[in-house]
């Protein structure tokens, strides 16, 4: 790769995140271009291929790494085929942004993380977008300067208007709570030790058998607990809010009061219908950071131990779901590269 030249980057997955990110690469960050696009559904690859100049579509992800103008993957299919893209990559030693999850379950997080460490360098930045929105980075800034003491509680909302139709009640921990795992982790700076599921009765507003909402509770190995109310079906909006308690003070972000009006007898604002409104900045910082250290060379941001550890704890998140009770987190030793 020539770094005064673009970074060239084949997407894999042109669904609503693939295609949202092809956008994003060709019209807002700079110093990268799209040079091909992978679905399955190869009418779909090749609509989203059309709009981008120079632009090949692929139905097959190694089709893609093998030509000679990509330099870089990035990885927005379904959770399931994401360890095969990954390790097509590592074979071409590519650098890649892997949206989460790194793979749906720890085992196969695991063989990803082993086959990057034969590599003897990181090559993957998990896709946690929290980590470069602006509220998150102030909060996480806030809690390294140590005024507020030790962090003892953080307390985590997270809602969306309605769910998909194929949305699972393990869905609620895997694919939603699956972004406070990581958040929590990155916030404080703990392991995920066990994870207790509370299940409310279910909402009326809520699809027939679809346990929503639900109330998890996340132990750390530094003697903190944090909380998440996910509510995927609230209805009204999409929010997600932290706060964290500390032991001189305390710090929320998200209540999403940029503009409140007063007018009429009434004050008031607006709630966000949905993630790619409201972690829309997150977005475009993360794939801008994640180009400009790739042109340098480096590999920053969430690594594969974290999307391996987020995939552990949300394992035993759905077994606390559906068995009940407190399940422990079972973790490998980290290895040193990502120390």
């Amino acid at each position: 790769m020539n770094r005064r030249e673009p970074l060239r980057i084949a997407v894999i997955g042109t669904g609503r995140m693939g295609a949202d990110h092809v956008r994003r690469i060709d019209r807002v960050v700079s110093g990268a271009r799209v040079t091909a696009v992978v679905d399955i559904d190869a009418e779909r690859a090749e609509a989203v291929a059309a709009g981008v100049d120079g632009c090949t579509a692929h139905t097959e992800p190694a089709a893609a790494m093998a030509t000679a103008d990509v330099d870089a993957v990035l990885v927005a299919s379904s959770g399931p085929a994401h360890e095969a893209a990954l390790l097509t990559a590592f074979e071409h030693d590519l650098p890649v942004l892997c949206e989460k999850p790194l793979t749906p379950d720890a085992a196969s997080a695991l063989r990803v993380m082993e086959a990057e460490q034969a590599l003897g360098h990181r090559r993957v930045q998990v896709g946690f977008m929290r980590r470069y929105d602006t509220e998150y980075v102030r909060l996480k800034a806030l809690l390294e300067t140590g005024r507020l003491g030790r962090p003892l509680m953080l307390h985590n909302r997270h809602r969306n208007v309605a769910s998909a139709p194929f949305f699972t009640s393990a869905m609620l921990v895997t694919d939603s709570v699956a972004h406070e795992v990581d958040a929590t982790r990155w916030l404080l700076g703990h392991e995920i030790t066990a994870v207790t599921v509370l299940r409310p009765t279910p909402s009326s507003g809520a699809p027939e058998g679809l346990r929503d909402p639900q109330f998890v509770v996340l132990e750390t190995d530094g003697g903190a607990l944090s909380d998440v109310e996910i509510f995927v079906n609230c209805g009204f909006g999409y929010q997600v809010q932290a706060e964290v308690v500390c032991e001189r003070g305390t710090a929320r972000i998200g209540d999403g009061h940029a503009l409140v009006t007063n007018t009429a007898g009434r004050w008031g604002g607006t709630i966000t219908q949905d993630w790619t409104e409201r972690f829309a900045q997150a977005y475009d910082d993360e794939i801008q950071t994640w180009v400009d250290t790739t042109r340098r060379g480096e590999i920053t941001g969430p690594s594969t131990w974290d999307g391996y550890a987020a995939a552990a704890v949300c394992e035993a998140g759905v077994r606390a779901l559906e068995e009940g009770g407190r399940v422990e987190v079972d973790l490998v030793r980290k290895p040193a590269l990502y120390r």
